[in-house]
């Protein structure tokens, strides 16, 4: 049985970690921070050039004669929402290159001493939220394997953060094979009303997820966060290895010593990396790339650093 990250234990230490990924958050350029839009009617002021035509007021334009457009209370709560992958292949680190696992007892024993896909992102997910927790921000999030797994709306206090690390830390339920990104992509853009900051944690290997991630793009701030594993582009010289997938089930055997082969191998996954990098930035959201051997602590702090405003 697979050992849980025990996040909810380790949350004192997770919270120390989270101090400074708060203020980085914070201060991070996302729109979300500073492009607020309250629920409460404050005035009205005439228009000026820049201003958006859906703020106009049309009773006080034709009272006046001149436009006039409506202004609000700014709500400056940050909410963050996280769709964090738990599919078969995130059950994979090192020694298992992505959503296929060696079959021999060698590899199969390093793999369990490994630091999974699933252990990389539930933590990428609980020092994030624990962040926007410490700056009183809603969180909410939509998990997922082969379907949905929980949905939860954002909201904020600190015993709702808490539930929501309860459920990254319980992986006992991901069974369902296969992979429900792009559902799990438009039940966010449905879910959230207002604008958020969106985290998509999640090795990226399926299709069928772009056009929903777009769509979300073009309503909130996305940050994309691949997460990978060393043998996702180089693969160990094993000779011919059984390989197994944990999604279709399926058998292969693979010539781990062929040079042709392992270069083969590291291409295409340079070449897939590329095109999602590229589509990430085509649609306005931030590519982070994160692996099962880094600080997760430390990469999002250099992250979030290098977002802050200048």
């Amino acid at each position: 049985m697979l050992e849980t990250n025990n996040l909810v234990k380790r949350s004192a230490q997770l919270q120390l970690l989270a101090f400074t990924l708060a203020e980085n958050l914070r201060s991070g350029s996302f729109k979300s921070l500073s492009c607020g839009h309250g629920i409460e009617f404050s005035d009205v002021r005439e228009y000026l050039p820049g201003d958006s035509v859906r703020s106009i007021d049309w009773n006080v334009t034709a009272r006046f004669g001149r436009p006039f457009i409506k202004q609000y209370e700014e709500d400056r709560e940050l909410s963050v929402f996280f769709v964090v992958d738990r599919s078969l292949s995130m059950f994979t680190g090192s020694y298992v290159p992505g959503s296929l696992v060696p079959q021999t007892s060698k590899n199969t024993a390093s793999a369990n001493e490994a630091r999974l896909k699933i252990q990389t992102a539930s933590e990428v997910a609980a020092l994030l939220l624990l962040a926007s927790e410490r700056n009183a921000g809603a969180n909410g999030a939509v998990l997922f394997d082969g379907a949905i797994q929980k949905s939860v709306p954002p909201k904020a206090g600190r015993d709702y953060a808490m539930m929501i690390l309860s459920l990254l830390d319980d992986i006992s339920s991901c069974k369902v094979k296969g992979s429900a990104l792009a559902n799990a992509l438009k039940g966010a853009y449905q879910l959230l009303k207002k604008r958020s900051l969106v985290f998509v944690i999640s090795d990226f290997r399926v299709s069928g997820w772009e056009q929903s991630f777009a769509a979300l793009c073009q309503k909130h701030d996305v940050v994309a966060v691949r997460i990978t594993d060393a043998i996702d582009s180089e693969l160990p010289s094993l000779g011919m290895v059984s390989f197994f997938d944990t999604e279709t089930k399926k058998r292969m055997l693979l010539p781990t010593s062929s040079k042709k082969f392992k270069m083969a191998w590291f291409m295409n996954n340079r070449s897939r990396s590329e095109v999602w990098h590229d589509f990430c930035i085509k649609h306005g959201a931030s590519p982070l790339v994160i692996s099962t051997a880094e600080d997760v602590s430390l990469a999002l702090s250099r992250f979030l650093g290098s977002k802050q405003k200048k």
